[in-house]
């Protein structure tokens, strides 16, 4: 499992962090736009409201392609969270690496937003650039709250990534019990191998995870 941790450690830290913000000078409110990023990053919610009642676009981006509502999704800013989707923030406008708004929302385990995020019509199985999907990431980070707006969202359970590797698989290969079960209750496919021929149940083993071995028999 030490391969597949590692590449999973890769891809998140592909869009988790922080960077500096700067702007493409592309229209005329570039001024409006560049304060409304700097406010959603700062978390500064009256900047925020100001900077969009003057007519920044909800949609503007920093060289990263992250918009406010991607940046309040970092933050864990749940009013501007709120204020952009309010403003018609695109739900579904990835980040360079592909990252999408449910994707950065899955792997932070903040339920409330993938909630919204679903309501609004975010894409379930939108993939970032290493071809993982919202579910992969919450299986693999052990939210199970996430896992289960997502599973009776109508997430692909056996959805899998580079490698074969399924949300069950990460699930049991990270040693989330829960998550486990839920994929299981869902259909999730224990059957399934990855590219080495190993199934869930031999990622459980291959980490010492007994309780989800049993699981899995």
């Amino acid at each position: 499992m030490t391969k597949h941790l590692r590449l999973f450690t890769i891809g998140l830290a592909l869009w988790v962090g922080s960077y500096p913000v700067t702007y493409a000078q592309n229209d005329s409110t570039f001024t409006l736009n560049a304060q409304l990023l700097v406010a959603a990053r700062q978390s500064d919610v009256e900047g925020v409201k100001k900077s969009l009642e003057r007519g920044a676009l909800p949609n503007s981006r920093n060289r990263q392609g992250k918009t406010s509502l991607f940046m309040s999704i970092e933050k864990n800013q749940m009013e501007i969270f709120k204020l952009m989707l309010d403003a018609g923030a695109d739900v579904n406008l990835p980040s360079l690496e592909k990252v999408t708004p449910l994707i950065a929302a899955a792997y932070s385990g903040n339920a409330d937003m993938v909630a919204l995020l679903i309501a609004k019509g975010a894409k379930l199985e939108e993939e970032d650039r290493l071809h993982k999907s919202a579910l992969v990431y919450a299986a693999g980070m052990g939210h199970d709250k996430v896992v289960n707006l997502l599973l009776n969202a109508g997430a692909l359970v056996d959805a899998a990534y580079i490698d074969g590797l399924t949300p069950l698989m990460w699930a049991a290969g990270q040693g989330h019990a829960e998550a486990v079960r839920l994929l299981l209750a869902k259909g999730a496919n224990k059957s399934l191998k990855d590219d080495r021929g190993l199934t869930a149940m031999d990622m459980a083993k291959e980490a010492g995870h007994s309780a989800i071995v049993n699981l899995l028999q």
